[in-house]
């Protein structure tokens, strides 16, 4: 129901913006947003085009880890994490190594391999959902939630993107572009522990108990050290070693489920076929859905409804008496919510407007690297097991998006000035 008005309500503000606009001589406004509907109905096709492949090789590889029984290893050794925050999970499951290998993924940066394994989880725990399977149950909210505030060890295509922009502005080789995986690490570290007791508050989960805090601290102080030791490193040295590791962890992920699967003489060919239609099958489902919300996101940004509502806050901070410095770096957040593509061009013009190492411009990166794609991941996880009614998860990711966002700025504020 949530998404359902949300939906409304960018085509009822884009629309009377653009009557507005059209009475004050705009008169090319309509054509604007009829071109945005186009526009975001071909982007959803073609973005759905693009992961059936990804999803068939990713499906495929589960099916085969399913039948070797990796998934369930996977499963047994996240258990008691997992069992506190997702109740309704049979220890087991495997949902739960699904959720194990996407969690994972997300943490490694490896956003194409992160999705098509979230969506075979979300696949595994509407199998437990049996008696509304059009509303999404507990366990899902509260893995969407964590996805949407996913923690994110290094944030490589910001680091690249960032190396790319300061070589042009002739800042050298030298410059450290990583230097904001510090930051980024810290603020989605809050982002995701603000989704989980959002939802914890809302599904009145017992999550103050020392088996999920101490595995919890535990993988928290391993990061901690992970960290520690890439901040050594020069920061082309820290990317290549963090991509590096990323890559042969799944690599070597691929390997384990080819070799265990051969050892227990399981037809490893026909289970990655078996998967692989899965995979095609979940990726034309989610069409739908996708268009849907990348239309009305389209269109709200057509309309100038983004515009306002950025000097709307402007004019907030400043009758505040508050700093304004980090205005400029505030659309990449608001946007980052709506769309990914939008957030990274928004990010690159901050960088190349106020300079790739100034205050601005290192605060833009850490929010890019730091927030999810809120409405799309709704629109995909839910869409691929057509449940309509999202429950409390839009408003608990998008408190964990404020959150994140108000922590970005105050952690850019405290390490970067």
């Amino acid at each position: 129901m949530a998404l359902n008005w949300v939906w409304i309500g960018f085509f009822t503000t884009a629309f009377f913006t653009a009557v507005w606009r059209w009475c004050t001589g705009d008169d090319g406004i309509f054509q604007a947003l009829l071109g945005a509907m186009f526009d975001g109905a071909r982007s959803g096709f073609e973005i759905s085009l693009g992961l059936a492949g990804i999803m068939c090789l990713w499906l495929g590889l589960m099916r085969v880890g399913e039948k070797a029984g990796m998934i369930e290893l996977l499963a047994r050794i996240a258990s008691p994490v997992l069992t506190r925050l997702f109740p309704g999970v049979p220890n087991g499951h495997p949902a739960q190594g699904a959720m194990t290998m996407n969690i994972s993924a997300n943490l490694l940066g490896l956003d194409n391999a992160a999705t098509p394994l979230g969506l075979k989880a979300m696949r595994e725990l509407q199998s437990l959902n049996t008696e509304k399977p059009d509303s999404a149950s507990n366990a899902q909210i509260m893995f969407v939630v964590m996805n949407t505030a996913g923690l994110t060890l290094i944030p490589t295509s910001v680091i690249a993107i960032r190396q790319s922009v300061a070589l042009k502005q002739g800042l050298g080789a030298n410059f450290n572009a990583a230097d904001i995986f510090l930051p980024t690490l810290i603020v989605t570290f809050i982002s995701l522990l603000a989704g989980v007791l959002a939802v914890a508050l809302c599904q009145r989960l017992p999550i103050w108990k020392a088996r999920l805090l101490v595995p919890v601290l535990l993988i928290g102080g391993l990061l901690a050290a992970a960290v520690a030791a890439l901040a050594q490193l020069p920061a082309e040295q820290a990317a290549k070693i963090a991509g590096a590791i990323g890559a042969a962890v799944i690599l070597g992920v691929v390997m384990l489920f080819l070799l265990v699967g051969a050892w227990r003489r399981v037809n490893v060919y026909d289970a990655f076929i078996d998967g692989a239609k899965e995979g095609f099958g979940v990726a034309v489902q989610i069409i739908p859905y996708l268009i849907a919300i990348l239309v009305a996101i389209g269109v709200f940004r057509a309309a100038g409804c983004m515009d306002a509502l950025l000097a709307g806050i402007g004019a907030l901070v400043s009758a505040l008496g508050m700093d304004t410095e980090f205005l400029p770096a505030l659309p990449v957040g608001l946007m980052k919510v709506l769309s990914g593509a939008g957030a990274r061009g928004l990010m690159i013009d901050v960088l190349q407007t106020h300079g790739v190492d100034s205050f601005v411009g290192r605060l833009a990166a850490i929010v890019q690297g730091s927030t999810e794609t809120t409405f799309y991941v709704l629109a995909v996880y839910f869409g691929s097991v057509g449940v309509r009614h999202a429950r409390h998860a839009l408003a608990c990711a998008l408190f964990a998006d404020a959150v994140g966002l108000i922590a970005a700025i105050g952690i850019g504020y405290l390490m970067l000035r």
